[in-house]
């Protein structure tokens, strides 16, 4: 059955064109199912995405195998957050669909620490240089038990 989930058009996906190096993105981790990335839109402390390697548009087209190595992922990527932030609370969401405000199609899990005041930013945030992700990368990848390829 066709799903009605309207997906965002990308004629080129970005987290293709990161994972194959095409352009400059801060990858923390890579197996060959899954990689996390630190987000250049900082909404939390720290901002990262789980994303499945191979191009998935939404949460209903993955396979299992690849299920489940995104939310142990996930589960790595938040308990990286934890040990190498000390935040008090860890977001994690996920967005399937133009109206769900998906922006890339290309299945992806948000994994954020809270903010100071609680929750994360929704609005506007700076767009981070590499340089900066980087940085953020390079604090949390001892944290992270996903080995990078």
């Amino acid at each position: 059955m066709k799903s009605a989930i309207v997906v965002p058009e990308n004629s080129d996906c970005a987290f293709c064109a990161y994972l194959r190096g095409q352009r400059p993105y801060t990858i923390i981790g890579r197996n060959s199912e899954i990689a996390t990335l630190v987000t250049r839109e900082q909404r939390g402390t720290p901002h990262l995405m789980v994303i499945p390697v191979r191009h998935f548009a939404t949460i209903l087209d993955v396979n299992e195998v690849e299920s489940i190595a995104l939310m142990l992922g996930i589960q790595k990527a938040a308990a990286a957050i934890d040990a190498a932030y000390q935040r008090p609370g860890i977001m994690v969401w996920q967005n399937n669909g133009v109206p769900a405000h998906q922006s890339v199609g290309h299945l992806h899990f948000h994994v954020a620490g809270t903010l100071d005041n609680g929750g994360t930013n929704w609005g506007e945030v700076e767009k981070l240089s590499v340089k900066e992700t980087d940085a953020i990368g390079r604090r949390i990848a001892p944290y992270l038990r996903i080995r990078c390829a």
